[in-house]
């Protein structure tokens, strides 16, 4: 299992951390944020296929910013799958 820490830019949650097994998302962790919604994207998403989720997630926006924490983790996911 491959653990990843991802800085976010833009939004209130200040990092991500989680885990890239098989392809699949564990223990996704925002730090900052929006603290119930953002354990719910988590639990959400537990072992979902990575790439799948960073499709859904990417381009959603919170309120007038240009990116949203959900946003941040298909960052953190592309990144995190270019360099596996």
């Amino acid at each position: 299992m491959a653990h990843h820490q991802y800085m976010t830019r833009g939004t209130c949650a200040k990092a991500i951390d989680f885990d890239i097994e098989d392809g699949k998302l564990h223990n996704v962790q925002f730090f900052g944020g929006c603290n119930g919604n953002l354990k719910a994207i988590g639990r959400l998403i537990e072992g979902a296929e990575a790439a799948e989720i960073a499709d859904l997630l990417r381009g959603n926006t919170c309120g007038p910013r240009s990116t949203s924490c959900a946003d941040q983790l298909s960052c953190a996911i592309d990144k995190a799958l270019a360099e596996a």
